[in-house]
């Protein structure tokens, strides 16, 4: 679920730019689990263009928390995936009135947020996010190693749920773009591998193949990371 203050901030922020998105945001702000029954996605495109934008509004009540997941998922912290969403569904109010329909509704979205994510990733490798001080040696006899506590569970402890998602996110973190992308299309959005090969504009034999060396791979770093003694 989008965590309301992050979009509220935003949707202020962009009331010199784009009036109207304020207000679409904080309705889906106001409603953000609300599923209504209704116009199909077609139908939503065409009253967007056709000046209605409270059309838009509908849209981002049907596809927030998909986004949201999506870059959460490719990104790895919560604050850098809600600004991610924020500036996909951006991009979206701006670029719907030229949407001609040749693919669906949702497959332009993915698109879309996997671009987004993928130049946030770029941004970020490039300006050196992640790196940590190292935790070994220092190389100096008068300066100890440091040291950090861990009040986690012990190495008996066995494998707790929150700890394998961890490990999950780490390992999927470690693949390269290609497969992390379609694990998550197929195995987090749970979208068919025709869905998936309209989306990422590839023949349906090369989705499922590439879908199995993808597990394959996240099943190798899997194994480095944690013993069988570990899981139980």
């Amino acid at each position: 679920m989008v965590s309301p203050e992050p979009l509220l901030r935003a949707g202020v922020e962009a009331l010199g730019m784009i009036g109207g998105m304020v207000g679409v945001l904080l309705a889906a702000v106001a409603f953000p689990g609300l599923r209504l029954p209704g116009p199909t996605d077609t139908e939503l495109v065409e009253r967007f263009r056709a000046g209605d934008r409270a059309a838009f509004n509908e849209i981002v009540l049907r596809y927030q928390d998909r986004v949201h997941t999506l870059c959460y998922r490719w990104l790895g912290d919560a604050p850098t995936a809600e600004e991610t969403a924020q500036d996909v569904f951006l991009a979206l109010f701006r670029s719907l009135g030229s949407f001609r329909g040749e693919a669906r509704l949702s497959t332009w979205i993915f698109k879309v947020t996997l671009n987004h994510c993928r130049n946030r990733r770029l941004h970020r490798s490039r300006r050196g996010w992640g790196r940590t001080e190292s935790l070994g040696p220092t190389g100096s006899d008068d300066i100890p190693e440091r040291q950090i506590a861990d009040d986690g569970p012990g190495a008996d402890a066995g494998t707790t749920t929150r700890e394998a998602q961890a490990l999950v996110t780490a390992a999927l973190d470690r693949l390269d773009d290609d497969h992390r992308q379609i694990l998550l299309l197929r195995d987090v959005e749970d979208l068919s591998y025709d869905e998936i090969a309209d989306i990422l504009e590839l023949p349906r034999g090369t989705v499922k193949s590439r879908i199995h060396r993808a597990r394959a791979e996240l099943a190798a770093v899997l194994a480095r990371k944690i013993g069988s003694e570990d899981v139980r």
